[in-house]
């Protein structure tokens, strides 16, 4: 059978246990996520429901995991849980932040959207009681204490989603077809659960459906072949965990909101929804893609270890 060292203790799996488990996963997810959606698109735009809503639907994955878990046999305590190498937690980090921070200069630099927001800058400055300080120094202090303290909260909620995606699907995809394909089809599972409230609720960008999904749907499929990479690569569940709590935190909370919407078109560039960051991110997933080789041999049982033969989990 297919399939790499990087999931649940020294036992064998085999595709067909795998395909199993896949199907009962992506059924569980599709019905508790219905439940979150549902609401989240009967609810108000108030923060507080947004956000518990946010954190509803993002931890679907993982209670859908645990189930799984339960009706196979397995042990929720025997996924990927330990740090591995701090390398791959480095990298993971800054790897958003680095693609992020190109999209968003080329957006400047060709004049699609401006730096910097300065309502933004004077919002944030005064929640932080730091008014008195002047832009330029509250934009990198910000950028530091948002890029370290923010980090938490951000993981939070990925985690939620990880434990699904990489933590789960992700080996089990990986036992039953190549790293490619278990991007491609991870990464189009992925983009798919965003659909509903991206269609029908206020996750978007404001501009037409066909084009936001199109430019998101690019990004998210991308992105996991970075995050299939790295949790192969790893065989620990907290790398793609901090890709993507560095990538939310980067891309949501610092670059998206202080860029000036300059005209009608920013909205077509910047954000999740817009061209920059789906084109960085395929560039991104592009050589990603050219190290594939590095994630070692075809393996017939998932054991505890990375494919650098590094012992993580």
């Amino acid at each position: 059978m297919r399939g790499r060292q990087f999931y649940i203790t020294q036992m064998d799996i085999s595709t067909s246990q795998s395909k199993k488990a896949i199907g009962i996963f992506l059924v569980l997810t599709l019905a508790l996520s219905a439940i979150v959606w549902i609401l989240t698109l009967h609810s108000g735009e108030g923060r507080i429901g947004g956000r518990i809503y946010g954190y509803g639907i993002m931890w679907c994955p993982a209670l859908a995991t645990w189930i799984t878990c339960r009706i196979m046999k397995y042990k929720i305590s025997d996924l990927a849980w330990k740090w591995g190498k701090p390398k791959y937690l480095l990298w993971a980090y800054l790897i958003p932040l680095g693609y992020a921070l190109i999209a968003y200069l080329i957006i400047w630099f060709a004049g699609w959207g401006g730096f910097y927001n300065k309502e933004f800058v004077a919002e944030a400055a005064k929640s932080l009681g730091w008014s008195n300080l002047p832009p330029g120094v509250f934009i990198v202090l910000f950028f530091i204490v948002n890029g370290v303290i923010g980090l938490f909260g951000s993981m939070s909620t990925a985690l939620g989603e990880e434990i699904g995606w990489r933590g789960f699907l992700v080996p089990h995809l990986n036992n039953v077809t190549s790293y490619t394909y278990t991007s491609l089809i991870g990464g189009g599972i992925w983009a798919l659960w965003h659909y509903p409230l991206i269609i029908w609720g206020h996750y978007n960008g404001g501009t037409p459906v066909w084009y936001g999904l199109t430019c998101f749907t690019v990004a998210v499929v991308s992105a996991s072949f970075i995050y299939t990479w790295f949790r192969l690569k790893s065989g620990s569940l907290w790398a793609p965990v901090m890709l993507h709590a560095s990538h939310n935190l980067f891309v949501q909370s610092f670059f998206t909101p202080i860029t000036i919407v300059t005209s009608s078109k920013t909205s077509y560039f910047i954000d999740e929804f817009g061209a920059a960051l789906a084109v960085v991110t395929l560039i991104c997933a592009i050589y990603f893609w050219t190290r594939r080789k590095e994630l070692g041999q075809q393996s017939s049982r998932f054991i505890s270890h990375s494919s650098d033969g590094a012992g993580t989990v």
